[in-house]
């Protein structure tokens, strides 16, 4: 029973690392490599054809869409570089001058054929065949292997379709969004004592930092966006994008406006040392909205990444009402601060700014601001898509209006 628990509990642990972008791509990556290299085996004359399992290595990515788009552009080049190498075999063989020209020329072709980052494959495959001896049967064996290659590759990605991120995406977004929370509840504290400058000042450089997370978590979202694209198992591909990727520029925003609040209360510590930020009540005021404004940024991240529409619907309802306490707060803050600048105008700016950037926060959170923001997102990608496929625009028009009538005529 010990074994059967032991092995049971590692069959586990790899399917959890399955969802691994690495992970998934070493294990499809293989087994592409390996099932082209058996496929060139019996179709290539080479004894050893290494080009059709580089070729699926190559072309293997992590989604349906990246394969598609870079496993075409990486096909046109081997095969680009091949058949340059071919007609220089035939003229002038391998010199050291006819190997810069093939270079040179291969970098050129590659920018004519539009391979984008795949040019300096051109002259790489160029180079490689045409330092071989027997050039003609080489070059075209290995076209066939890099198509072989590509073919595996496409396929083991078609019928091992690789998984969805938006798990992934979610994820960083609502660890971004438990980061910042974590930063305004120190503020927040710290706000309601005496808060030396150093302190303030590291309070700064921690919302700084916040923008290497944003990169990080802007790289998950472009990867949950290309596994979306293409895949026949996601609907309503367009309207998960959009949602990520609006949350995302949101938190990045409420990111920036932390940053230059993090700066104005370090510019107050240094006005008002070694006297507390702000009197007992007001400062309790400040820590009060801070709190209720992080609990509010963790539940927009949930928001925007929960699927399930009844779930989606409490979510907003929680952030609405958080929203809410938090602009009482901010209101009875304000007061508090007319008091104290009616009593001591030195610090009115500083005082000023720390509700504008908390107003900021809030309003970029706000649920009507945030449907409007979606709708305009999805009317400008619907725009793009007109503008570029013209014609597919057209036929999805006529068949969702021949859908609609057919359904109106069965009622």
């Amino acid at each position: 029973m010990q074994v059967v628990r032991e092995w049971t509990t590692r069959v586990l642990e790899f399917v959890k690392r399955r969802r691994d972008p690495v992970v998934d791509q070493t294990l499809r990556s293989a087994f592409a490599a390996t099932v082209s290299y058996v496929i060139a085996l019996r179709l290539s004359p080479e004894a050893a054809p290494l080009t059709a399992p580089l070729t699926a290595l190559l072309v293997v990515q992590v989604t349906l869409y990246a394969t598609l788009t870079t496993g075409f552009r990486r096909v046109n080049s081997v095969v680009t570089g091949v058949l340059v190498a071919i007609a220089f075999s035939l003229l002038v063989g391998l010199t050291w001058w006819s190997l810069g020209l093939l270079i040179v020329a291969s970098l050129v072709v590659g920018r004519i054929v539009r391979v984008d980052e795949f040019v300096p494959e051109v002259a790489i495959s160029a180079m490689l065949v045409l330092g071989v001896t027997a050039h003609g049967d080489t070059a075209w064996a290995r076209v066939v292997e890099t198509l072989i290659g590509a073919f595996v590759g496409l396929a083991c990605n078609l019928l091992l379709a690789p998984p969805v991120w938006v798990e992934e995406a979610g994820a960083s977004i609502e660890g971004l969004a438990r980061r910042l929370r974590q930063l305004m509840l120190r503020m927040g504290e710290e706000a309601a004592g005496r808060t030396p400058v150093d302190r303030a000042a590291a309070r700064l450089h921690e919302a700084r930092r916040l923008d290497h997370d944003i990169v990080e978590v802007d790289a998950a979202l472009r990867q949950a966006e290309d596994s979306l694209r293409l895949n026949p198992r996601v609907r309503e591909g367009l309207l998960h994008r959009v949602v990520l990727r609006t949350g995302l520029d949101t938190l990045e925003i409420c990111t920036v406006v932390l940053r230059v609040l993090a700066r104005t209360l370090t510019d107050l510590a240094k006005e008002r040392e070694p006297d507390p930020l702000f009197p007992p009540e007001t400062g309790a005021a400040v820590e009060q909205l801070l709190s209720e404004v992080a609990d509010a940024v963790v539940s927009f991240a949930v928001l925007v990444t929960t699927s399930a529409s009844s779930n989606a619907e409490s979510a907003e309802e929680r952030l609405a009402t958080e929203l809410r306490q938090a602009a009482a707060t901010r209101d009875r803050l304000a007061r508090l601060l007319l008091e104290e600048v009616r009593r001591d105008a030195r610090h009115w700016q500083l005082h000023g700014a720390v509700l504008t950037e908390v107003n900021r926060i809030l309003d970029e959170m706000d649920t009507e601001h945030r449907s409007q923001r979606l709708l305009e997102e999805l009317d400008r990608n619907a725009r793009e898509q007109r503008e570029k496929l013209p014609r597919l625009t057209a036929l999805r028009e006529r068949l969702g209006r021949n859908r609609a009538g057919t359904a109106a005529r069965l009622r």
